[in-house]
């Protein structure tokens, strides 16, 4: 017998191009570098950098094991803090949008 094949987790294309938009942004204010994307058997992640040579910034994760819980998708800092959690990921994201507007007034 052959053990049952676990589907990976994936961001779909919806989800994806949300994520890319926002880090587009970041790119564009000069404050993201360099991005990863891992797809294992319980998360898909998304890992953000300054440098392409440093440990991620940010994580936005994907866990539909969580989706009944405190939602499917977190942000996590880089020492492993969960900065958000919910159900739909554009909600999720909106906490780089106070990062956004903090760097777009340091670099005037």
């Amino acid at each position: 017998m052959s053990p049952a094949v676990l589907p990976q987790i994936t961001f779909d294309r919806p989800e994806l191009n949300r994520i890319l938009a926002v880090y587009g942004r970041m790119v564009a204010a000069g404050e993201w570098r360099d991005y990863a994307l891992d797809f294992l058997d319980e998360v898909a992640v998304f890992s953000i950098f300054r440098h392409a040579c440093e440990m991620p910034l940010f994580r936005i994760e994907k866990r539909p094991k969580q989706r009944s819980r405190q939602g499917q998708y977190s942000v996590i800092a880089a020492g492993g803090v969960i900065l958000k959690r919910g159900h739909e990921l554009a909600q999720v994201l909106k906490i780089f949008d106070k990062k956004l507007l903090k760097a777009l007034a340091n670099n005037p």
